[in-house]
């Protein structure tokens, strides 16, 4: 690949030997670059293809800065190391993006700090945020910044994002602030408090979050339907979390206009019955 012209010191354009233009970046991948050198591809830790000056790609590479995508790399780095969440190219962008503005905000000292949400963050993504807070204060080391403690709750929504095939962040806290009625709603029923270091907990969040994700992508629930004589033996064995899934049915049509299915209804009345019976696994 052969230098075109940088962006920053961390950001250029390039072209490859069939004549495509790719926007490249990695840490001095185009410093000290003339046009018509090749580059070093070794320093390339991702590419995209270049797709004219009104490209989205372009524009947000353009408007953040070298710091910021040094600092973006390396919270993915850290991210991926420590966990199964991969970024792809739009993550990137949208993690860069997030962070540019965030220091933006610190300078003026907006904080957008909401407790309330903090904790339920906290409860139902546990993994996620103890990673978040980890990502923030790497930023904070590598870019001199003091974004305070409300973006551990933002950061831990991208992280939940890029597990969640592209969803946006707007539909994350959508799906925290369900879940969250959904855990009161089952610990109501049952007069207790659910234990969130078990992994019948951990199972029971994660099942929620994917069928809250396929609902507001309107996707196509996997797999074969369930026999239509199972839910009424599943009633009749677990009666109590059949109660409790249709007060969820409930809240979910007065929030959402989601009505639950046979299929839907069964998956919950058995993860409700688990959660609240089995905590200690």
């Amino acid at each position: 690949m052969d230098f075109i012209k940088n962006f920053n010191n961390n950001a250029a354009l390039v072209v490859d030997q069939a004549g495509n233009e790719w926007i490249v970046l990695g840490k001095g991948v185009g410093f000290g670059q003339k046009l018509g050198q090749p580059i070093d591809e070794a320093k390339i830790e991702r590419r995209f293809k270049a797709a004219g000056s009104d490209d989205t790609t372009l524009a947000t590479i353009k408007s953040v800065s070298s710091l910021t995508l040094e600092a973006t790399s390396a919270a993915i780095k850290l991210i991926e190391a420590e966990s199964s969440i991969k970024f792809d190219n739009f993550q990137y962008l949208a993690l860069a993006d997030h962070i540019d503005f965030a220091i933006i905000r610190s300078e003026g000292g907006i904080d957008m700090e909401d407790r309330a949400l903090r904790w339920e963050v906290k409860r139902l993504f546990k993994q996620e945020y103890s990673l978040a807070k980890r990502v923030v204060k790497l930023i904070n080391g590598l870019t001199g910044a003091s974004l305070p403690a409300s973006e551990e709750v933002l950061m831990t929504y991208h992280l939940v994002n890029a597990e969640s095939d592209g969803a946006k962040v707007q539909d994350t806290m959508k799906i925290t602030k369900l879940i969250a009625g959904i855990v009161d709603i089952v610990q109501y029923q049952y007069g207790l408090t659910l234990d969130v270091e078990s992994f019948n907990y951990t199972r029971f969040i994660g099942h929620l979050r994917a069928f809250m994700v396929q609902r507001l992508s309107n996707a196509r629930p996997y797999g074969a339907e369930l026999d239509g004589e199972l839910l009424a033996l599943m009633e009749q064995k677990y009666p109590q979390a059949a109660v409790t899934v249709n007060h969820i049915d409930n809240f979910l049509q007065t929030k959402m206009g989601w009505t639950l299915n046979p299929d839907d209804r069964v998956y919950l009345i058995l993860h409700v019955w688990r959660v609240t019976h089995r905590q200690e696994q």
